[in-house]
């Protein structure tokens, strides 16, 4: 089958004239309307479709890596030139705020000029000249894997692509992108900007999959390397389907979170709050490292909370497509009612709730509107404090203690990040608490006075529930392609 008997949507991914009838259709979080439908390929498309990929990655591996990362600057322009286009549409897929949505436009464009300035040297063989032996040469080389499958979620769509694709492809891998299906245009539009700016069609390609093609596809012969954000729950299928499949395929997993922060005595306030407000609440709390849980130092937790409660009650919920709207809805109905039902049941435990219900009216029962809350009397017998909730609630605990308040923070099953707030500029001993904290927490990463960040010349990872594997800054880079050792004796004469 060649590609001229392949048609192609308007976003340029692949449509199988045999797809099956089963699809896909993408809700509208904020009035429950359709939007988009997508058809799922059959399987005999999909492993075409695969077989494609796998073709044009050896092609492309042989394009110079100054030329891919050429094109990497292209895409960048490419998708720049869409900005004003993107905020009503990834709004209509997911319900952020239309006015913060050109944040997640210039992160990742920010991400993709970093990654792309250390390509060269991320990828660049490794010399061992200066403890060859005469008459010898050694390096390491770092070569693509082949085909890398990667399961897309809806949070930050854009975000989390280019933490992946952009170095698979500046590596030389071939890539499949299997976008959530909340987000299916985020994802084909990324696409189109990469296949503008020179990327073959085959070489990545947007495929949206059923759970059950999801697996094929991770099993598939042809695919190298699974990168996963998702649910615990999702990982741990994405790596049981890898591990049952023929060969041995690596697996990044990305993965839930039940992020805390440290609020020390010192801490202040005035700068501390705000950034703990939206740092739990942004994106109506749907960041795998959002703030769930804070721990406050006793000495100053009453006025923590009462400014903490003051400002999240200025938060404007509603439609997120109007501007003025600073909170809009979580993801669908189903996820509003689990938060819902959390909150509840931590209410029931012995947990007070402090912000008032009848401030936020859209927040009503049956819509995907859910109010923000500000939870204390907590402990961690309570699902609040101890399971992802994924919405715009976090729960208070008084502690006396940095070793109390450390205590807590590692009882969790998750570990991606966590921040501690405290006066390090005027406290020279703050920073040295801060960095015996930094050795004792089981995480990803720790922040100190920022949280819900990431920099790209950082590793971003987890442990624990959190998952495996490393995106971004070298090591990311690392991740997408595997060593190749080159030895050479040269003089063979005696």
């Amino acid at each position: 089958m060649s590609s001229h008997d392949r048609a192609l949507n308007p976003s340029g991914t692949y449509i199988a004239p045999e797809a099956d009838p089963a699809s896909q259709t993408t809700i509208i979080p904020h009035n429950q309307q359709p939007l988009v439908i997508r058809s799922y390929p059959s399987e005999s498309q999909l492993n075409k479709s695969i077989q494609y990929a796998a073709a044009a990655q050896e092609k492309w591996a042989r394009v110079p890596l100054s030329q891919r990362i050429a094109i990497g600057r292209r895409f960048m322009e490419e998708f720049s030139n869409m900005r004003d286009e993107i905020p009503l549409e990834l709004t209509l897929q997911m319900g952020r705020p239309v006015s913060q949505v050109p944040g997640e436009i210039r992160g990742m464009l920010d991400r993709a000029d970093y990654m792309l300035s250390i390509a060269e040297s991320a990828l660049a063989d490794v010399s061992l000249a200066d403890t060859d032996k005469p008459g010898f040469r050694r390096f390491i080389k770092r070569v693509p894997l082949g085909v890398v499958l990667v399961v897309a979620p809806w949070n930050y769509p854009f975000l989390v692509m280019i933490n992946s694709v952009l170095p698979a492809l500046i590596a030389g891998n071939a890539v499949i992108i299997k976008p959530s299906p909340q987000t299916p245009l985020a994802a084909e539009r990324f696409a189109s900007a990469f296949h503008k700016a020179g990327v073959p069609r085959d070489a990545l390609q947007v495929i949206h999959l059923s759970p059950e093609l999801t697996t094929a596809a991770a099993k598939h012969p042809l695919v190298d390397f699974v990168s996963f954000t998702g649910s615990v729950a999702g990982g741990r299928a994405v790596d049981i389907a890898a591990a049952e499949a023929p060969g041995f395929k690596g697996v990044g997993l990305e993965l839930g979170g039940k992020d805390p922060a440290y609020v020390r005595a010192d801490a202040n306030l005035d700068y501390t709050v705000p950034e703990l407000v939206d740092g739990a609440m942004f994106n109506s709390g749907q960041s795998c490292c959002a703030v769930e849980r804070i721990y406050v130092h006793e000495s100053i937790y009453d006025d923590f909370v009462s400014r903490f409660v003051e400002l999240t009650k200025k938060y404007k919920l509603g439609d997120p497509t109007k501007p003025e709207t600073t909170l809009g809805p979580v993801v669908s109905v189903a996820s509003a009612e689990r938060i819902r039902k959390q909150v509840a049941a931590a209410v029931l435990a012995g947990a007070k709730a402090l912000i008032p219900e009848d401030l936020f009216a859209a927040a009503r029962p049956g819509t995907a509107y859910v109010a923000p809350q500000v939870l204390v009397d907590v402990n961690h017998t309570m699902e609040v404090m101890k399971e992802e909730t994924f919405g715009p609630i976090v729960g208070i605990q008084k502690v006396s203690s940095d070793e109390e308040a450390l205590a807590l923070m590692n009882d969790s099953q998750y570990g991606l990040t966590a921040s501690i707030w405290t006066n390090a500029e005027a406290n020279p001993e703050s920073q040295e608490a801060f960095l015996r904290l930094v050795d004792e927490l089981h995480t990803g990463t720790v922040f100190l006075n920022r949280c819900d960040f990431l920099d790209p010349a950082l590793a971003w990872t987890g442990v624990k529930n959190s998952g495996r594997g490393v995106s971004l800054s070298k090591f990311g880079y690392d991740q997408l392609t595997r060593a190749k050792s080159v030895h050479m004796k040269i003089k063979t004469s005696q």
